[in-house]
């Protein structure tokens, strides 16, 4: 087997003010389905993500209880941009935006730098890159 395309999709509560979140880190509304719409996807270069109102899966629980906690449910998904220097940049571009931020960029032991943004329906998503060794 060979896939050629991967595609995750997200339940939401509000369709509409998911597109806005996404819009708000550079992703831009790539369609939507329904009148009112219930179904649509972002892009963001090759990447797309897809939409759900209300349906095809689950939304995330409780906000974290310490760094580190990640038992809250919902779908966690990796964003990989090109430099550590670019994770920063978007870092400061959610806290600049009113983003959730629950976890800082770090460091981390595996060889990336990575920190964790919650969508408002409790999705996860780390914003990573690797980090070069010396």
């Amino acid at each position: 087997m060979k896939v050629e395309r991967l595609t995750p999709i997200l339940n939401v509560s509000n369709i509409v003010e998911s597109f806005a979140w996404f819009e708000k880190l550079g992703w831009q509304k790539g369609w939507d389905w329904g009148d009112p719409p219930t179904f649509g996807g972002v892009c963001n270069g090759e990447c797309e993500i897809f939409l759900c109102q209300n349906c095809q899966g689950s939304r995330g629980g409780p906000m974290p209880q310490h760094a580190g906690d990640d038992d809250t449910g919902g779908v966690w998904m990796t964003w990989w941009v090109a430099s550590p220097a670019e994770v920063d940049a978007i870092h400061q571009l959610g806290l600049d935006q009113g983003l959730i931020v629950t976890w800082p960029p770090t460091d981390e032991p595996w060889g990336v730098r990575e920190f964790h943004l919650r969508h408002p329906d409790g999705h996860t998503f780390r914003v990573s890159a690797g980090i070069e060794e010396e």
